[in-house]
């Protein structure tokens, strides 16, 4: 079996239950947005996750207009998001990893079916983050791209998953709140927990935020967005 169908993909809101069917009643999908999970090693070259991560230190350690965003934005860690844009550039290793992450996006981007006529998705930004304990990334969207994602460089015990929101939740109102064991497509919050090496795309308009770091040890992903045109 070739490595793209042993990629996970999972519909997060309403989706049908068979189970739930019968013939009294028409029950179907409407308006479902996917979660693409998998190991960055099922499309591409291997990436080295020792060397992405002693990349990701180094430049945290030498981008002090990184860490001076930081400071003045409060941001507890470091993130290079608002100060370098050419990690490929710098680091062949970070040249590799996106390549690999352009074969993941196409996939995903060919399950939701997406008309890109003759154009192709492409590599918009791409951007590290490192979390310390008690450190956290609010609720927030990325505006003006189509697909986003990150890949996980570390992840030590009390790492915390992503959390990921329907978009929904704003129209709901007088809804009552879901049973405790509700299908993962009618939650609305779903925490996906991925391992060092998995790499996790989203639509960019999905809501999401990383909960606190409650691991005395540094959460080190890679983030990015792909644009169309």
């Amino acid at each position: 079996m070739c490595a793209f169908y042993r990629v996970q993909f999972y519909t997060l809101y309403l989706i049908a239950n068979p189970r739930y069917e019968c013939s009294m009643s028409d029950i179907k999908s409407l308006f479902a947005t996917r979660l693409y999970h998998a190991k960055l090693s099922e499309l591409g070259k291997k990436i080295d996750q020792s060397e992405l991560e002693q990349s990701c230190l180094v430049i945290a350690d030498d981008d002090e207009a990184g860490q001076e965003w930081c400071e003045e934005n409060g941001y507890a860690g470091y993130t290079s998001y608002a100060s370098l844009s050419d990690l490929p550039w710098r680091f062949p290793i970070f040249k590799d990893l996106v390549k690999v992450l352009d074969a993941h996006v196409a996939a995903f981007a060919n399950d939701v079916q997406f008309d890109l006529g003759d154009k192709k998705l492409k590599l918009e930004d791409i951007w590290i983050n490192i979390l310390p304990e008690g450190g956290i990334h609010t609720s927030h969207i990325h505006p003006h791209s189509v697909i986003s994602g990150t890949t996980y460089v570390a992840m030590p015990d009390g790492a915390s998953a992503i959390k990921f929101e329907d978009p929904r939740l704003a129209m709901m109102m007088a809804a009552p709140t879901r049973v405790k064991d509700a299908r993962d497509e009618l939650r609305t919050f779903v925490y996906a927990k991925p391992a060092v090496g998995d790499v996790l795309l989203w639509e960019s308009w999905l809501r999401h935020e990383v909960p606190m770091n409650m691991s005395e040890e540094e959460r080190i992903s890679v983030s990015f967005n792909y644009s169309w045109g």
